[in-house]
């Protein structure tokens, strides 16, 4: 039979006798008593003060931390000046004599609530990112598996077709690719388990700050330190490279040349890849999109006839439609599939607009340079956002936040800035490096990527300009060589896609750049675009070009 003294299922025994059921409970040394045994446990230590209360009270009675001055005395103060609790002797001694105190109590309720908040931060926004970083590069490790499979199969493939002559270079290659991805999987691996082991600490962090607020110990409370301003930096995103196979032609003599090769593997390591976690709906913050690959030759899908005498302005309403801007007050709406005008809109002052922007919520924004204004249409009708006082407005963008990126030029023209402005109000000013140098010489067009980076196409500079979120200067673009009509590098458009793609239009060469985040030139587009100016990309990553050569937008798909 089971002793009901150790039984899991039995009530609570007092700590001293073990045998009586507990009713009272000392809140000054955080033990459980009978009120036989109430006596006892005083009498074993006077110098203490024992506040024993009825045992549904306990861990009513504040346990003062002891002071490290004077032993034996209580801190019920706390001084702000020297960082530390104080006692009733260290006041006397006229040694903070002076300095702010507050009662330590209410020091430690800030304390409690500050730590509790970062304990939720880190229990329902990092600890999920993380939860999703890990699943993300799980999911990438069997994306891996399938790709690496399907590439295997077509080496096999193209090598049955060579019969037994290239059964040796079949298995060379094939064992080239096993390679290749036991380097990539094991890599991954070890980011994976990394991911993992913070999770870990994250859950460890967590344990600790909830133990610290379940107790009334104030001297442990007030020993809790935490680490979520080293757990909000984010790991790096691993961006795993597929080679490619290139089948050749079957020439025996030739049979190690023309067989074809494998390109190089990569991996690349990504600090802003990955995104906290947020409750709110977003594309942008809350889902990893697929890797899509860049095509061998992009196409033109379709071409749409705007009537403008000089075309600037393309931004996607939709999947389905177009506003268009020119040389004139008229911003017009197309159907991309019939090429039709849907519907114009007149600028509030008659003044050519500067740029064009769609919102989340798919409402036109213009930018008047002329009239000093930035301005939304709602139900076409015309709402004044922004009104400008020595400086004027340029480019504007709508972000995943809901904010506008503005690019202002001073009157006189020698300065140029991107505001942030949530409604009519300005959030961020980005105007200097961190050595006060001006970004900018005359920015044109900004863009916001994928990983917030904010880009700007800078024609007088002849470069792109991204800086991250907070301002600091990543990277300068100054176009590639050989160009393709060898002209000087000239942005004017700039848009993103999916993959943090980076797309400028090259006036003067009559193409198209594609760099990566960081800045690495990846190809041309030119499908003979004739002086493309505007850019934007719907949600299928499909480009839509507006050149100024034909007044034509032209949609070119460029992604697999």
């Amino acid at each position: 039979m089971m002793d009901p003294r150790t039984s899991a299922q039995d009530v609570m025994r007092c700590d001293l006798c073990k045998t009586t059921v507990v009713q009272m409970h000392c809140d000054t040394c955080l033990v459980n008593l009978c009120k036989a045994c109430v006596g006892e446990h005083i009498s074993t230590d006077e110098s203490k003060d024992h506040k024993v209360v009825k045992f549904q009270s306990r861990k009513s009675t504040p346990l003062y931390p002891g002071c490290k001055s004077h032993e034996k005395q209580q801190c019920i103060m706390f001084c702000k000046q020297c960082d530390i609790p104080v006692c009733a002797s260290c006041i006397e001694s006229n040694e903070h004599l002076h300095h702010e105190l507050s009662k330590i109590l209410r020091v430690l309720d800030k304390k409690k609530e500050r730590i509790t908040k970062e304990r939720n931060e880190l229990n329902d926004t990092i600890y999920p990112t993380y939860q999703d970083i890990a699943s993300d590069v799980q999911n990438r490790m069997s994306q891996l598996e399938k790709e690496y499979g399907d590439l295997s199969t077509a080496i096999t493939k193209h090598g049955e077709d060579w019969h037994r002559e290239i059964d040796k270079l079949v298995q060379k290659l094939k064992a080239e690719v096993d390679e290749m991805k036991i380097t990539q999987l094991q890599t991954l691996q070890k980011h994976l388990d990394e991911i993992n082991k913070t999770m870990s600490d994250i859950k460890g962090e967590i344990d600790s700050i909830d133990m610290a607020t379940d107790t009334n110990d104030l001297s442990k409370l007030f020993s809790v330190t935490s680490s979520v301003h080293i757990y909000r930096n984010l790991p790096h995103q691993i961006m795993p490279s597929l080679p490619k196979f290139m089948p050749k032609k079957i020439y025996k003599e030739e049979l190690f040349k023309l067989f074809g090769v494998l390109s190089s593997s990569s991996l690349t390591s990504d600090k802003h890849g990955y995104k906290m976690k947020t409750t709110q709906k977003s594309t942008e913050a809350g889902s990893f999109p697929p890797v899509k690959q860049l095509l061998d030759e992009p196409e033109t899908v379709t071409t749409i006839h705007t009537g403008y005498r000089s075309l600037y302005y393309v931004a996607c309403l939709s999947d389905e439609e177009i506003w268009t801007g020119g040389n004139d007050s008229t911003m017009k709406l197309y159907s991309i599939n019939q090429g039709s005008l849907l519907k114009s809109i007149t600028t509030k002052s008659g003044n050519t607009p500067s740029d064009i922007a769609v919102t989340k919520s798919g409402d036109l924004v213009y930018a008047d340079y002329d009239d000093r204004t930035v301005n939304i249409v709602k139900n076409e009708k015309i709402e004044q956002v922004i009104k400008l006082q020595n400086w004027r407005p340029k480019g504007v963008c709508s972000t995943s936040s809901g904010d506008l990126l503005v690019i202002l030029h001073s009157d006189d023209e020698t300065q140029t800035k991107v505001v942030r402005y949530s409604g009519s109000t300005e959030k961020q000013t980005i105007q200097f490096d961190d050595k006060g140098i001006p970004l900018y010489q005359s920015g044109s067009y900004t863009t916001e990527n994928r990983n917030l980076d904010i880009c700007v196409s800078d024609g007088g500079a002849k470069a792109v300009v991204v800086v991250n979120h907070a301002g600091k200067l990543r990277f300068r673009y100054t176009g590639h060589t050989p160009a393709p009509k060898n002209k000087p590098f000239y942005p004017p458009g700039i848009t993103t896609d999916s993959q943090s793609h980076i797309l400028t239009a090259d006036y003067n060469n009559n193409c198209v750049h594609i760099i990566n985040q960081d800045g690495q030139f990846l190809r041309y587009i030119e499908c003979g675009l004739i002086y493309p100016y505007g850019l934007c990309t719907d949600t299928n990553d499909n480009l839509f070009v507006a050149q100024n050569g034909n007044k034509k937008v032209q949609k070119v798909k460029y992604l697999q």
